[in-house]
């Protein structure tokens, strides 16, 4: 269940980012001005950031089983809008990526269902596994772009299209739901409600928007950054970003599996520390040999453990009828989290033509979620310990 869940994510996410690699060749094609290609490559993440709060609550009345395949199969219809008619038009790319959003959710799904078929000291680690499917994005974007110049502008969203479909079929007739789940019997709106009033809600919202939100700046910023601050050449810098990229992938499930064995809040300190550190070296502007990239893929570890290690905060602490309410809200914050700094550290630039205040404000942010870890998160967990207990 775990191999199949994590399949779907990473096809659903491989789909949620078709759009970002052609963003470029479709500025050209359509003379599309700098924001006017930013929102284009925005709306499906911000959609799929969003939709997850409510699919998360779906998540935990309906199960995986049916909103995989569901999730799946509406997302085949703007991958097919966008290849076959989509691509002419700047509205039409809008609209089919406003739909594309759908596949972003399917993060929300998976949470919930592998949650519900492990023990709680094997969920940090089988979360962390699931996340991996984060990776899905890798996928689409080292072949987006090479199918389209290859094959045919149309490749790339009908080879997805019929991965979604397979998964869907696949998932239909083998995926179910562990036994004896927790089945909420109240309205959607009513527990999405409740779990926005849960203290773990806001808690890991925060943590997760500078863990995982983290990872998303650097990973759609960290090309033009190495670029303009060390003058690499564009194929150099998206090599050294997907560096970054995989080694965040790969520590997620280890930032699972530690939180297992030592605890999530201890696990996060860490890793906000790590991070406060390596900003505030990087903001300095380094040499990239050794000292610089040093610094990104250290931060790219913890940011990768601290992504892990929110859901297994958000596995021990939530109440397990509401994990899939609370998932979809962190989720969400995470999705989101992604956009400020890379506008912040544009915005520095432009003012100031260094990154450094950017790197150093992140450090400061970075600190303070460690403050916030080691006291309110720390005390949080142990009054859900003592109520379980008690």
């Amino acid at each position: 269940m775990l191999a199949l869940a994590t399949i779907g994510f990473a096809v659903n996410f491989w789909a949620w980012a078709l759009l970002s690699p052609l963003g470029p060749r479709f500025k050209e094609l359509l003379d599309l001005s700098g924001s006017q290609q930013a929102l284009l490559v925005a709306v499906p993440v911000i959609v799929g950031s969003v939709g997850r709060i409510p699919v998360g609550a779906l998540t935990d009345r309906f199960g995986g089983r049916v909103m995989f395949p569901l999730v799946s199969v509406a997302t085949i219809a703007p991958v097919l809008f966008l290849g076959l008619f989509g691509q002419d038009s700047y509205t039409a790319l809008l609209v089919g990526g406003f739909f594309l959003g759908i596949a972003g959710t399917s993060f929300a799904i998976g949470v919930p269902f592998v949650n519900a078929w492990y023990p709680p000291h094997r969920r940090g680690f089988a979360i962390g596994v699931f996340g991996a499917g984060m990776g899905g994005t890798a996928i689409s974007a080292l072949t987006t772009v090479k199918l389209v110049k290859g094959v045919g502008e149309q490749a790339p969203f009908l080879i997805t299209a019929v991965a979604l479909a397979a998964y869907a079929v696949v998932a239909w007739l083998f995926l179910r739901d562990a036994p004896g789940r927790t089945v909420p019997t109240t309205p959607v709106l009513t527990r999405m409600a409740a779990a926005a009033r849960l203290p773990i809600a806001w808690q890991a919202a925060v943590l997760y928007a500078v863990a995982f939100g983290g990872y998303v700046a650097f990973s759609v910023y960290l090309p033009a950054y190495l670029k303009t601050a060390y003058g690499l050449e564009q194929a150099d810098a998206a090599n050294r970003m997907a560096g970054f990229v995989v080694l965040a992938v790969l520590m997620r499930p280890v930032g699972g599996w530690l939180s297992d064995r030592v605890g999530p809040v201890p696990v996060l300190t860490a890793v906000f520390g790590v991070v406060a550190v390596g900003a505030s070296v990087q903001a300095l502007t380094p040499g990239l040999a050794p000292l610089g990239t040093l610094a990104f893929l250290t931060m790219a570890a913890a940011l990768g453990a601290g992504s892990g290690a929110t859901f297994a905060l958000v596995a021990r602490n939530a109440p397990p009828s509401q994990v899939g309410s609370v998932t979809g809200l962190v989720g969400a914050a995470g999705g989101l989290g992604g956009f400020v700094p890379p506008l912040v550290m544009g915005a520095v630039y432009g003012r100031t033509g260094s990154y450094g205040l950017g790197l150093a404000l992140l450090a400061a942010v970075a600190v303070g979620s460690l403050v916030l870890t080691a006291t309110v998160v720390r005390s949080t967990g142990r009054r859900r310990s003592a109520t379980a207990h008690a």
